[in-house]
């Protein structure tokens, strides 16, 4: 006898998990770009020498409750994988995918520290190659967490292709109105963690579509042939290889000179560009079906 709630099946769980992810990964932006990720006297795990430092809005509690809600994800990450070992009728690859995302996370902590505490741990510990790596896990981490709630949740259809693909596109344009890029908004730091939230939800939608188109192209969608799925997946490669590139350079990872800006344009426009393409090769299926439904009683 399970002594879970019916209700809370794998999948709801599972994208529960990357959800809290994805709030963290926007929750560690604002925290770096409001200067907090430099206070708590640069120590971890204390804050100033407190476990909970004041609970009043100043740098000291942000950075502390970045801290929290990533030790609580942390945990959420370990069940999901735990789940998949516990559970029954997992395929091998959702093992694999929710293990890896435990088997690293290890790694996101301990780059984390090394960013907060400047001289502590590590000499020069806020720098640009330990920031840019502690981003590149925590998206590996997050892709991870998606492929499993995917690949854990049953077989796909065409609908969710679909599904997958306009939440890519809904996801790259929204970004680009928030990216230091496009001249539209002060890139402060609530445009800086909109920007990661929208991205990133770009960034789930093209990981579902390469997923489900995957599958497509195996085993097959109704309506929906393998050509199809190949060329939707490759646009959505093409485009997710652009977005992780705005990604990274939505951080201070570079010197953001007007040259920076333009490659950032350029790559901002290519997402969008691949991942519209891919939309339109759905759409264009969807007509080729509709073409050969008989009409009337024929």
């Amino acid at each position: 006898m399970s002594l879970r709630p019916a209700w809370l099946t794998f999948r709801r769980y599972a994208a529960a998990t990357t959800g809290m992810t994805l709030v963290l990964f926007s929750l560690g932006v604002y925290t770096a770009a409001t200067g907090s990720g430099l206070a708590c006297q640069a120590q971890w795990p204390l804050c100033s020498d407190q476990l909970i430092p004041a609970l009043t809005i100043n740098p000291d509690f942000i950075e502390w409750f970045h801290r929290a809600w990533a030790m609580v994800t942390g945990f959420l990450i370990i069940g999901v994988a735990g789940w998949t070992w516990l559970g029954s009728g997992f395929e091998r690859r959702t093992r694999l995918a929710a293990t890896l995302a435990v088997a690293i996370l290890p790694v996101q902590i301990t780059v984390g520290a090394i960013t907060v505490t400047l001289g502590g741990l590590v000499p020069g510990g806020y720098t640009v190659s330990t920031h840019a790596a502690h981003l590149s896990v925590a998206l590996t981490i997050f892709t991870l967490l998606a492929l499993a709630t995917i690949w854990g949740g049953g077989r796909g259809n065409a609908r969710l292709l679909r599904a997958a693909v306009g939440i890519a596109v809904a996801g790259i344009v929204a970004s680009a109105l928030f990216s230091r890029a496009v001249p539209f908004l002060t890139y402060a730091p609530p445009a800086q963690a909109a920007f990661y939230v929208t991205g990133l939800a770009g960034h789930l939608g093209l990981v579902a579509a390469i997923a489900y188109a995957t599958e497509a192209v195996r085993a097959g969608y109704d309506g929906l042939g393998a050509g199809t799925a190949n060329t939707v997946r490759a646009l959505a490669v093409g485009s997710m290889g652009a977005l992780v590139g705005t990604l990274l350079l939505g951080r201070d990872l570079v010197l953001y000179t007007a040259t920076w800006q333009q490659i950032n344009l350029v790559a901002l426009g290519v997402a969008v560009a691949l991942a519209a393409g891919a939309a339109w090769t759905l759409r264009g299926a969807d007509e080729v079906r509709d073409g050969s439904v008989p009409i009337g009683g024929d």
